[in-house]
């Protein structure tokens, strides 16, 4: 599979780096409030890789914070009259919620930023021992950008004058700032009136991380100093992904992340989203005008993940027109499928070309319409080969992460033990060596799969079936 590489601006092969597991990072929800369609854009696309990977027989290892102190985390648990804990913990119930819904993949590990404070503490000690890092009057700590020369090779601010020398008396203690905003970030923030009681103690003085800090320390205590793919929303390239790089190429040395994958924004009715004009959209509001989570989904995934993709109330009217197709495509093919049919190999058939544009830079829109492309010339086939262009269909859905609104029939997949004796069995008949053949077909009997055969192939059917 290929994706193209924000920090090489270039298009490369995904390989799990230790030669067996593919280990990613996403950039997850603050969780203040409901994700929003367009925080769903990203995370849907992040699936898609996934389920892609995965598909192509790649193990993965997905790694999702959750962001359950910042800014907005206190600021709005503090106006709520809640404890923190008892504020992000109902927000991040409904992410969960929102995202079993929306078909996505649980990562396989979901660490929280307050459950971390002692591995962000330890890695600031770090950077204060290397020289990066710096204490304030207050007891603030900041990181030393000029410490660092690879900053802004990400986000290419490195291409332009910049002067490092600038940041001495800089600072930035926000968690989010304007971009080409050139600041020593904060990795401490000191304990403020306005803070409440969510405060922890520290070398420095009772405080709490910064926003950025908080990845770095989860990325290298769940995938080590450098990984496979670091992904999250366009807007994150500056300062966010910035400062991680260098706060933790500093702490940790290693290379960090070998893949930096980011998704463009979601425009609504060709303007940005803002809850002033009422655009901004959760999945309850979209469910309200009735309309289901699998239509926005196939909406999500419509456009290429590096292009802008503009939401539209008949966007998702389009969307369910889109998937009544491919349901009645899906069940056509079924009925005309020998019953109860098993593939002793799955590919894609008239799919492929939709499986090619997955992994040709998970190229959602040519899947899409791959697929429609596919039900065309699987329109003529019966039997043995419409079960396999219908495995073939499962397969790329079951990659796009779409659940179509009825159940269409699903060939059975094998396993890979089965279809070892199959072969075996099969390359006996051929060879006419007959008594070996009949002992295989008992064994297959056995383990419960009957095996049929044809002039040219074989079948394998569920004896439960």
């Amino acid at each position: 599979m290929r994706l193209f590489d924000t920090l090489s601006r270039t298009e490369r092969e995904l390989t799990p780096s230790d030669g067996s597991t593919f280990r990613f990072y996403c950039c997850g929800p603050t969780v203040y409030g409901p994700a929003h369609i367009g925080n769903f854009r990203t995370f849907v696309l992040q699936d898609v890789l996934r389920r892609t990977l995965e598909t192509a027989g790649t193990r993965t290892l997905h790694v999702r914070n959750l962001t359950d102190v910042d800014d907005k985390t206190i600021r709005d648990s503090q106006a709520a009259g809640q404890t923190l804990t008892a504020f992000t913990t109902r927000w991040t119930e409904k992410f969960h919620t929102d995202c079993e819904k929306l078909g996505l993949l649980p990562p396989h590990i979901e660490p929280s930023a307050v459950e971390h404070i002692p591995q962000q503490i330890a890695m600031i000690q770090t950077l204060f021992v290397k020289g990066n890092a710096y204490a304030s009057d207050d007891g603030s700590v900041y990181f030393k950008i000029s410490s660092f020369p690879g900053y802004g090779h990400l986000s290419r601010l490195d291409e332009r004058e910049l002067d490092l020398g600038k940041t001495q008396n800089a600072r930035s203690s926000s968690d989010e700032y304007e971009k080409d905003s050139l600041s020593d970030f904060v990795l401490w923030k000191a304990r403020r009136p306005e803070d409440g009681e969510n405060f922890w103690p520290s070398p420095w003085g009772e405080g709490r991380p910064g926003w950025h800090l908080e990845c770095s320390a989860m990325i290298q205590e769940y995938l080590g100093d450098s990984f496979d793919l670091h992904s999250g929303g366009v807007d994150l390239v500056f300062p966010h992904h910035e400062n991680e790089i260098a706060q933790s190429e500093c702490a940790c040395g290693g290379h960090f992340a070998a893949h930096w994958f980011h998704l463009a924004h979601l425009l609504v009715d060709g303007g940005k989203m803002s809850k002033s004009i009422g655009n901004l959209y959760t999945l309850d509001d979209l469910a309200a005008k009735g309309h289901t989570t699998m239509e926005v989904r196939y909406v999500l995934i419509g456009a290429h993940y590096r292009k802008p993709l503009n939401f539209t109330l008949d966007s998702l009217t389009g969307a369910r027109e889109a998937l009544a197709k491919l349901t009645k495509g899906a069940r056509q093919l079924a009925a005309k499928s020998e019953s109860g049919t098993v593939l002793t190999s799955v590919g894609f058939g008239p799919f492929q070309a939709a499986w090619d544009s997955l992994t040709n830079d998970l190229n959602t829109p040519g899947a899409l319409g791959g697929i429609f492309t596919g039900l065309r010339e699987a329109s003529q086939l019966t039997g043995l080969e419409a079960a396999t262009a219908l495995a073939g269909l499962n397969r790329i859905l079951r990659a796009l992460g779409l659940t179509l609104p009825e159940e269409s029939l699903d060939v059975i997949e094998i396993p890979e033990s089965i279809k070892a004796l199959a072969e075996t069995r099969w390359a006996a008949r051929l060879a006419k060596n007959w008594a070996e053949s009949d002992t295989l077909r008992a064994e297959l009997a056995a383990q419960g799969w009957l095996m049929k055969d044809g002039k040219t192939s074989y079948t394998l059917e569920s004896a439960g079936d």
